[in-house]
């Protein structure tokens, strides 16, 4: 897939605000590691302590989620997660716009390759299953070094923002489809393409179902049955978390999930959030608890934001 081409029109005052920031991701993306994790560390401390909505989106979302917990504990998770945003910032920033030589000197293990050369054996493609956590960006660009990769995503609403990060994407990526674009994304996964995808926001459409999240009804799209099916792929989890300290990162295939797609769209849905909800439990504070994972409730249940 070829990069964006450039246009005079974003050269347009309107869009320098963006350029200011795309600039200032490629000054943080070239610090040390040391520094570029000390500084995510500073910027979670001041996200922590800045009065913010997201915060109580965080505090709501753990409440659900963790009834188990006493209040103090919850508190806790929800002042680790407004940290680990800050680290969020700058993994973001080595991601999109690191140099190939700082990438590769991010300490990382993997796990669970031979489940992709099965797959690949039986000639199928297939759908890398994953979630929304801090270091998802970075994560995509760390597993792109091992195994060539395609994404979705949603287009940004800044112009210059998104063809500055479509083009990094693109670096490294074989592929990136627009949420919408089912057509190129089947055939790709026909072709024995691997894409990794993220199923586990709400996304308010009409291709979507309630089935638990963390035990809570949760407005989920059905994209995951409809593109194994439609793209004859293998569905296998895909784990990440961040390790202790300045250890890296800690990256893990599952084993495919058996039998998806089956015959019962609402089943096949509720099993990707379940996997989902694993992969939150091996590291609560690094899920992205401040999206509004239940903005859409089943009728007759109240608002929870």
């Amino acid at each position: 897939m070829p990069r964006p081409a450039f246009s005079r029109s974003l050269l347009a005052p309107r869009h320098w605000p963006a350029w200011i920031g795309v600039g200032a991701l490629h000054l943080i993306a070239r610090l040390p590691r040391p520094a570029l994790m000390a500084l995510g560390r500073l910027l979670g401390a001041i996200v922590q302590r800045f009065p913010s909505p997201r915060r109580h989106i965080a505090e709501t979302n753990i409440a659900l989620c963790f009834p188990e917990l006493d209040a103090d504990a919850r508190a806790a998770l929800v002042n680790a997660h407004l940290r680990d945003i800050g680290l969020m910032m700058v993994e973001f920033a080595l991601g999109w716009m690191g140099t190939d030589r700082a990438v590769a000197n991010v300490p990382v293990t993997f796990e669970g390759l031979e489940h992709l050369e099965d797959a690949h054996t039986q000639g199928r493609g297939v759908l890398l299953v994953g979630g929304h956590f801090s270091h998802l960006e970075l994560c995509g660009r760390l597993v792109s070094r091992q195994i060539g990769i395609a994404g979705m995503y949603r287009r940004m609403d800044s112009a210059a923002f998104e063809w500055a990060v479509l083009r990094a994407r693109l670096s490294y990526a074989n592929a990136m489809f627009e949420k919408d674009d089912i057509r190129g994304t089947v055939k790709y996964l026909r072709n024995g393409g691997i894409l990794w995808y993220a199923p586990d926001q709400d996304m308010r459409s009409k291709d979507s179902v309630f089935v638990p999240f963390f035990g809570v009804p949760a407005a989920t799209i059905t994209a995951t049955h409809h593109l194994a099916r439609l793209g004859n792929a293998v569905v296998i989890p895909f784990f990440h978390r961040r390790l202790p300290g300045d250890a890296g990162y800690a990256l893990r295939l599952g084993a495919p999930l058996a039998d998806l797609p089956s015959t019962d769209v609402l089943d096949d849905t509720a099993r990707v959030n379940t996997c989902i909800e694993q992969m939150a439990r091996e590291a609560p504070e690094q899920y992205l608890w401040v999206h509004k994972r239940f903005k859409t409730r089943p009728e007759g249940l109240p608002a929870v934001y």
